[in-house]
């Protein structure tokens, strides 16, 4: 038995010499030391031996054991080292490559021109005022000088709730909870920024959802020419100082009087062109005095009190700041015209 060991180990250390995989080692270490292998099949024969032959023979065969299992263990720790060093290769990282540079994010145009408008505002000493867009009928028309049955509702078709509950079609509702608030004090001086609907149809210069800042100032001996100086002074700062404005009459619930306000065209600087239809101007906002009746239901007293009003649509000063054509391009999240304003922000 011991001339079978000893030629049981010669064959399984050529065999194992000769190995040249992972799966080949493990099906070597199967067929001599597995349950059913060559060194198992030996060793069954050892119940026929004598009692001084079983050590002897138990030796040698846990040393044929010991041999095979060494070079087993050696053959397989060869096998991982090279399966390292080849993963290492094929992910190897070229750290002279340039890197990747990462999209760069922008402000969004119209939170641009937004953020320009209040910051204009606030350095003429104007406070921001904001209110709900889900707005009461009373708030939204009636206290702007719309009652229930006036036609001029029907220039604002509007998102009814219930009969009393709408999504504000303006952000003049602030106006009247501003005044409220001040319970009678002046000045008042805000602008009113915010989301505002309306049941309009998408196209180039319209949509259901858009953007308004509304600004009021209350105060004794308030004139018309207070706004008109004011809304210069905007004017320049968002277009520049060659800008120049002028009012045409036009009518509005909430203010009398009231004004359309034009604005010299930002692309031929008021010498005519497309844009502006050869005209040299381009509307820009409304405005007008505020109605008596709404500052009463501001809580004031029109005798002692003025104000004036003005209301402007930040895409439409957007459209104009950035000559862009169509509104929708404002909220189609097309990643080549936002791209754009990156370098701006």
């Amino acid at each position: 038995m011991k001339e079978r060991l000893e030629a049981l180990r010669t064959e399984a250390l050529q065999e194992l010499e000769r190995v040249d995989s992972p799966q080949r080692l493990s099906d070597l270490r199967v067929k001599y030391l597995g349950k059913k292998g060559a060194l198992t099949e030996i060793l069954r024969g050892m119940g026929a031996l004598s009692a001084e032959e079983r050590p002897v023979i138990g030796q040698v065969a846990n040393d044929v054991r010991a041999a095979i299992e060494q070079v087993i263990e050696a053959k397989q720790a060869a096998f991982q080292q090279a399966e390292t060093e080849n993963r290492l290769r094929a992910e190897t990282i070229d750290v002279t490559l340039p890197g990747k540079r990462p999209p760069s994010g922008a402000v969004h145009p119209l939170n641009k021109v937004a953020q320009e408008i209040e910051d204009i505002f606030i350095g003429l000493g104007y406070t921001i005022a904001e209110g709900p867009e889900v707005e009461t009928d009373f708030y939204n028309f009636e206290a702007l000088n719309l009652p229930k049955d006036h036609p001029a509702r029907d220039m604002q078709d509007s998102f009814y709730i219930t009969d009393e509950i709408l999504m504000r079609t303006h952000t003049s509702p602030v106006q009247i909870r501003t005044m409220r608030a001040m319970d009678g004090k002046t000045p008042v001086k805000v602008i009113c920024p915010g989301k505002v609907y309306r049941r309009d149809d998408d196209d180039a210069t319209h949509s259901f959802q858009f953007n308004q800042i509304e600004g009021l100032v209350v105060g004794p001996n308030i004139r018309m020419s207070d706004l008109k100086g004011t809304l210069l002074q905007f004017v320049q700062l968002m277009f520049g100082r060659q800008a120049q404005i002028r009012l045409r009459p036009s009518f509005f619930p909430f203010t009398e009087p009231s004004a359309e306000v034009d604005v010299t065209c930002v692309q031929c600087g008021g010498h005519g062109c497309r844009m502006c239809k050869h005209t040299g101007w381009l509307e820009i906002l409304g405005c007008g005095m505020v109605h008596p009746r709404v500052l009463e239901y501001g809580g004031y007293d029109p005798e002692k009190v003025s104000g004036f009003a003005f209301g402007m649509g930040v895409e439409r000063i957007a459209l104009l700041k950035y000559g862009i054509d169509d509104i929708r391009h404002f909220y189609t999240n097309d990643l080549r015209f936002l791209g754009q304003f990156v370098r701006m922000s």
